[in-house]
């Protein structure tokens, strides 16, 4: 009888041990959706620190080529998003004519506004409206305006994602698209709890409308 009881205990045990596994596994989101491009591990200015005295080092990303573009290009239309200040993670658009912009100075159409809804929920970019009345620069820590991308927990010192927040953008030459930014530690772990894990590392996904039209939907 004792032995019959051991042995539920154990299976019990176990059944919890791979349900809070698969729990642990089901908080990264699925981002493959045949649509999106997905970006894992972007470095940036790795092995800088925010101690260290030294700015970190901007970079331009291209959503036409999926990769970084040079520096000496910065002045066009051929990046859409910039990662800049700590840790790189204030994300900026592409503007010419906002001189908070990266890109202030040069002919990018740049626009961006948060959406409180998950990627998948969003399936239509704003009016031209909404972006002009509600449209912001630049996406980095949110310290309670709402715009932020993630949050900072002071006595950890840890980035944490805000769940359920997405970007609708104007892209540099003017096309529709969204982003999702997922993570900025290496490897997009669903949990970081190690203050040395190695950043800035960014994982985020993005779908670009090419004909032009607002149409954003990536699920069937």
């Amino acid at each position: 009888m004792k032995t019959n009881k051991l042995k539920m205990l154990i299976t019990a045990v176990i059944a919890t041990a791979v349900m809070v596994s698969c729990t642990k596994e089901e908080i990264k989101p699925d981002l493959e959706d045949g649509k999106s491009m997905v970006i894992k591990d972007l470095p940036g200015d790795i092995g800088n620190t925010v101690g260290s005295g030294t700015p970190f080092t901007p970079f331009y990303f291209s959503f036409k080529t999926g990769a970084k573009i040079a520096e000496s290009k910065k002045v066009s239309t051929e990046w859409d998003i910039a990662f800049a200040k700590e840790y790189n993670s204030y994300v900026s658009i592409n503007n010419g004519t906002n001189t908070e912009s990266f890109g202030f100075g040069g002919t990018g159409k740049g626009a961006m506004v948060v959406v409180n809804q998950s990627y998948d929920q969003i399936k239509e970019a704003p009016a031209d409206a909404e972006f002009a009345n509600n449209g912001i620069t630049a996406a980095g820590w949110d310290s309670g305006a709402g715009n932020g991308w993630y949050f900072y927990e002071l006595k950890t010192h840890i980035a944490v994602p805000v769940i359920n927040r997405t970007y609708v953008l104007r892209t540099a030459d003017g096309k529709y698209a969204k982003l999702q930014l997922i993570s900025m530690y290496q490897g997009a772990p669903a949990t970081v709890t190690d203050l040395n894990w190695p950043a800035p590392y960014f994982t985020f996904r993005y779908y670009v409308q090419q004909d032009g039209s607002r149409n954003l939907s990536t699920k069937d």
